[in-house]
């Protein structure tokens, strides 16, 4: 079967899917039935009625051949739409579930578009040569590869690229996210050197390449000023300074297309830059710590709300109760404990966490440490790597009621033992420090000296001495 024949109607059923299109200014999904000469896609609704008139496509034909690449070429803004390949029986149901997706937005209609989805042959191009050049070593989801990056600017930032993947910061940022961790930078401008500490990101450059963005700490929300076109309420500045997070959704404005997006803000609390997330990329799970969600609770989550939830069932198999909110920043669902009291991520200078985390200073445990860890226990962890770029290890435990962690160049459990008393002093140490006695010594005023269990010397020989009671006089 040749590439002419895609697309007449003479393709049995069972042999043709049909090519959906989703119009993103429209919210609307339609058939596609064609192009006309102006570059125009024709669609029609997709219904039963007009089966006829639906484009259909080789069901095991390539979805990138000269077909299709010509096809996507005729379109005028090819950008403007999503397509979906479907198959001919399923056509008119599957096109109502995604409409009612569009609607009302859930992870079973998510999943149906991702099942059916087209890319581009742009996306599928670029998707081939980030696989060429990035190996077995990147997965898929990463947005960027190495290649994109100018390390010359990065290098100028005091940062190379052997340093990033030391502290585990390098794959955050291909994958389009900030860095986990704040990052010491310096910069050089001859008359001026600047060092701080900041997070980066990467953004789309206009040659291809990657844009180093560095969010540098602030030392407050900026919230006297509009924000994408939003002005803060009193009530929002009180919930981002309280949770972090402002609580529900508001339109902000694209200043490059001026497209009002609905997004939630919250509050990087690392740096206190203001990030936004527009809700059509938050994912909220069905179940969360054992507990199932209802749909109202899912909605009240991707609207940006708090949700308290009761009867979680945390790692140590004990239930807990706690408020959710969905955090733009993080780009998931955290805990805050309690809302008069958020959680902080530093106090007096010490990093705080819900339970035991992953990854201590960029590393990662395996899954033998992390059982360790999170059961209280002190694991040993090495390949650290400090500030300046040298390796270091230590010891650090888990105190879940303080929900820190603590660090150790040496073993906690070998430094309790040596502290310890041996067996000669435990009686000096009961004595001195404990208030404890003994029938030996327990009349002995002075402090016992190291490893002394009797009296040593005439004095404390004679305070040990029972005392004989004075015989009274006898009355007269």
């Amino acid at each position: 079967m040749n590439e002419q024949e895609i697309g007449k109607s003479t393709l049995p059923d069972q042999l043709s899917d049909i090519l959906l299109v989703l119009d993103k200014a429209k919210k609307q999904i339609q058939a596609v039935t064609g192009v006309d000469e102006h570059g125009q896609l024709k669609t029609v609704d997709p219904t039963t009625e007009n089966e006829g008139q639906f484009m259909r496509v080789d069901k095991n034909g390539d979805i990138f051949s000269n077909f299709f690449l010509n096809f996507f070429r005729q379109i005028r803004n090819p950008t403007g739409f999503s397509f979906f390949k479907v198959p001919a029986g399923q056509a008119v149901d599957t096109a109502q579930k995604m409409q009612q997706n569009l609607d009302k937005r859930t992870p079973e209609g998510e999943e149906l578009e991702k099942q059916h989805e087209v890319p581009t042959p742009a996306d599928s191009k670029q998707e081939q040569q980030s696989s060429q050049s990035q190996g077995a070593g990147q997965a898929e989801g990463y947005r960027y590869k190495p290649e994109q990056i100018d390390w010359e600017t990065m290098g100028n930032l005091g940062l190379s690229r052997d340093y990033l993947e030391k502290r585990n910061l390098l794959d955050p940022l291909l994958k389009g996210y900030k860095t986990n961790d704040l990052v010491p930078i310096s910069l050089n401008l001859g008359s001026v050197i600047t060092r701080t500490d900041a997070r980066l990101s990467l953004q789309p450059g206009e040659d291809g390449n990657a844009i180093v963005a560095v969010h540098g700490i602030r030392k407050e929300p900026n919230l006297q000023y509009p924000f994408f076109g939003h002005e803060f309420s009193k009530e929002d500045k009180e919930n981002l300074l309280q949770t972090g997070n402002m609580g529900r959704v508001v339109d902000l404005k694209s200043p490059k297309t001026g497209e009002i997006i609905p997004s939630i803000v919250s509050v990087d609390r690392l740096t206190n830059e203001l990030v936004a997330l527009r809700t059509d990329k938050i994912k909220i799970p069905d179940e969360i710590k054992g507990v199932k969600l209802d749909e109202q609770q899912r909605q009240d989550l991707r609207e940006g709300k708090p949700l308290p939830l009761s009867g979680m069932i945390s790692n140590k198999g004990k239930p807990f109760d706690a408020t959710l909110q969905f955090n733009a920043d993080k780009r998931y669902v955290e805990f805050l404990f309690d809302r008069n009291a958020p959680q902080q991520v530093q106090t007096n200078g010490q990093q705080q966490f819900t339970e035991a985390p992953k990854t201590f200073r960029g590393k990662e445990l395996d899954q033998e440490q992390y059982q360790k860890f999170k059961d209280g226990q002190t694991v040993y962890i090495s390949g650290l790597v400090d500030k300046k770029g040298r390796s270091y290890q230590g010891y650090i435990t888990y105190n879940a009621d303080s929900g820190k962690v603590d660090f150790s160049f040496d073993n906690p459990a070998k430094l309790r033992e040596q502290a310890k008393p041996a067996e000669a002093h435990k009686t000096q140490t009961a004595v001195n420090s404990e208030g404890k006695t003994n029938e030996a010594t327990k009349n002995i005023k002075e402090p016992l000296k190291s490893g002394q269990k009797e009296p040593d010397s005439k004095k404390q020989q004679q305070e040990q001495k029972p005392k004989t009671p004075r015989a009274k006089k006898p009355k007269l």
